[in-house]
């Protein structure tokens, strides 16, 4: 990155057609951009197919999640308690309904227009929060379904792997199973304030295959 965020460090598709909780792990420290507005990843969620019982496609695909079982790149946005807009990036192949919510972010730009969307608010409780992160890009239903890998639109860029990070159980699923309830499937940086729910955050167990896959890959994208 150069210390700079620049559209040549643009995510390809290659990077989302894998296994959502790889993918989680390494879109933090990434960088969300909509026009002016940039933002770093700094906290996410996995929602892994096929047998994930917090999933949305768990009952099979419907209009609402059709785009989840699409390739991965793509964004799956959808309104949460009728007025929370919530952003998820689609992961896997072809007919894998998976993908991974962005639960938290830092401000990098724009940071007056990230402030007048969130009425005012400065701080972690500004973007600790799918819906508020939604709100702050200025996203909404219309944003459902496009591709995060052209230039223009919403973009995720490239950015230096973080020192480290913490995992615990994902937020509101009281629907699943408790296997899935409790699996560590919330991923936040490690050295952040950015992140909700932060007590339950704690590092990873040394057994973490993902944890110890994400630790050996490069440095930087």
């Amino acid at each position: 990155m150069n210390g700079k965020i620049s559209s040549d460090d643009l995510l390809g598709q290659e990077f989302f057609a894998r296994d959502a909780l790889d993918v989680a792990y390494d879109l933090l420290g990434k960088f969300l951009r909509h026009e002016s507005v940039i933002m770093r990843i700094s906290e996410v969620e996995a929602y892994r197919f096929p047998h994930d019982s917090a999933n949305h496609c768990r009952m099979g695909r419907t209009p609402r999640n059709d785009v989840m079982w699409g390739v991965g790149g793509h964004t799956y946005i959808y309104l949460c308690y009728g007025m929370h807009q919530m952003l998820n990036i689609v992961t896997g192949g072809e007919g894998e309904g998976e993908a991974v919510l962005i639960r938290s972010c830092e401000p990098v730009a724009d940071l007056e227009t990230i402030g007048a969307r969130r009425g005012g608010k400065r701080g972690p409780v500004t973007l600790t929060g799918p819906g508020k992160v939604s709100q702050a890009l200025g996203l909404d239903a219309s944003f459902n379904a496009l591709p995060l890998f052209e230039r223009g639109g919403l973009e995720i860029i490239g950015g230096p792997k973080p020192a480290g990070v913490l995992v615990g159980p994902r937020v509101g699923i009281d629907y699943a199973t408790k296997k899935d309830r409790n699996a560590k499937w919330r991923i936040g940086l490690a050295e952040s304030v950015w992140v909700s729910h932060a007590k339950g955050l704690k590092p990873p167990h040394q057994r973490n295959e993902h944890w110890q896959k994400w630790r050996s890959r490069p440095k930087t994208t």
